[in-house]
């Protein structure tokens, strides 16, 4: 498999990512869904993130923004960690704000981030490659807009856009892929510790 440049992987991951956001959007239209004025932002949701190109092109969003503001995003980031790092020592599930919201509550880095961020809220499915299925009835607004009849909701198939993800994953980080250690951060520590490292 053909190893990709740093420069191709990103315009595919973003070609990518705008059909996410666009079959997104049919599935939130066609449900009704809309986050505006919502008090439980996913935004504060403990995600975790897999893959180094995702991580990279993060970071070839945080390196196009001023000093000043990658600074206030690196404080957050570690007030971020702080409060993770309480909230799971109690054995409680993190509830901190995203580093990438900015004060006036929208993300700093809207066109960079990443899959899980993108995806949530909708009614979703997932093939697994043994066949099985993994579902998510969508977020409490979406579940309250299906009442008892979620099964009438439409449903957005994540399979065939992780499945190029993965693709896209090999042939970004080549034939080491297979050695490196897994990745499995949240954005917090993506930007702490910095742009993902091959050698």
């Amino acid at each position: 498999m053909k190893k990709l440049t740093p420069k191709a992987a990103y315009r595919k991951l973003a070609a990518l990512y705008k059909r996410m956001a666009d079959e997104y959007s049919d599935v939130a239209g066609a449900v009704g869904l809309s986050c505006e004025g919502c008090n439980d932002n996913c935004c504060r949701s403990y995600f975790q993130h897999h893959t180094y190109v995702e991580w990279a092109y993060l970071w070839e969003g945080l390196n196009s923004l001023p000093e000043a503001e990658r600074e206030a995003i690196r404080q957050r980031a570690e007030t971020y960690l702080d409060e993770a790092r309480i909230a799971l020592e109690k054995g409680e599930r993190p509830a901190a704000m995203c580093p990438l919201i900015r004060e006036d509550g929208l993300c700093g880095l809207y066109e960079y981030r990443l899959m899980t961020c993108r995806m949530h809220g909708v009614p979703n499915v997932l093939v697994r490659p043994d066949g099985r299925v993994s579902s998510f009835p969508g977020c409490w607004r979406t579940q309250e807009l299906a009442g008892d009849q979620p099964e009438q909701l439409p449903t957005l198939n994540r399979t065939p856009m992780l499945k190029e993800l993965a693709q896209l994953e090999m042939q970004f980080v080549g034939k080491k892929l297979q050695q490196m250690p897994k990745v499995d951060h949240t954005i917090a520590e993506m930007i702490l510790i910095g742009p993902p490292k091959f050698s």
